[in-house]
């Protein structure tokens, strides 16, 4: 099995703390927010990891990673990013997003699943927008779920007005099959020569995130389970947000 995490991320909203910093290399209680990611996976056996990492490519220093510049991260999306380690899913995956901080207990969760290809999804997720805007809460990348399967996925303000949906919020981890890996390749090739406009929760295909080729899959048949986390974890987005992660994750 292998790890991507996606790193290339600017982090603009983090202001300063960015500035000569990539976004996954922020300092959390005297750990990275990639070093308390690689710790974890490394403590489950899982040592083959390629980080995909955009601009001041000097400041990652981690021994025994393999490293893939994203040259053109000003230019796409999340899923351009991934994108660029295609050569690297030939195998079992886990894929993270590089700003997010999550516990053991919740990785435990992840690999243990018996499906070939799952999503951490957080069902209680409501709570961590009480006092945030609602054009923050709108961008949430939720689930829609049907007996632990994932039934859609993407933006919430597409799914708040229609009754009766069970949501939970994909924190940015997941793991896939190799089989899957390979129809997200096949995929996502044929969309560039013949995809035009929209694509999905994006302007275009060359923009898309992530979940939007989740939900390209999904359409196509593929399926993805729904593991139900219960642990900590945490987005870092914003200053508001890396206090929180130092609350939350003091050792």
């Amino acid at each position: 099995m292998k790890v991507i995490i996606v790193a290339a991320g600017i982090g603009s909203r983090l202001g300063e703390l960015t500035k000569n910093l990539p976004k996954p290399l922020i300092d959390v209680n005297g750990k990275s927010i990639l070093q308390r990611q690689i710790e974890i996976f490394e403590k489950f056996d899982i040592h083959d990891i390629i980080i995909i990492h955009g601009s001041h490519k000097n400041k990652f220093n981690f021994k025994n990673v393999t490293y893939i510049e994203d040259t053109d991260v000003l230019n796409h999306d999340l899923l351009g990013s991934l994108m660029t380690a295609k050569k690297e899913m030939n195998d079992n995956l886990i894929i993270s997003y590089g700003d997010i901080i999550f516990d053991e207990n919740i990785f435990s969760q992840i690999i243990s699943s018996h499906n070939d290809s799952n999503l951490a999804i957080d069902y209680d997720w409501e709570k961590h927008y009480h006092n945030k805007s609602p054009d923050l809460l709108n961008k949430v990348s939720v689930a829609t779920l049907n007996n632990d399967f994932v039934t859609n996925i993407g933006y919430y303000e597409n799914f708040k007005n229609i009754k009766n949906l069970i949501f939970g919020e994909f924190i940015g981890l997941m793991k896939i099959s190799k089989s899957t890996a390979i129809q997200l390749i096949n995929q996502y090739d044929d969309l560039q020569k013949n995809h035009q406009g929209n694509f999905h929760d994006s302007p275009s295909l060359h923009f898309g995130i992530i979940t939007d080729m989740i939900n390209e899959l999904i359409k196509n048949g593929i399926k993805f389970s729904s593991t139900q986390i219960s642990g900590k974890w945490c987005e870092i987005d914003t200053p508001e947000d890396l206090e929180l992660a130092k609350k939350l994750f003091k050792n």
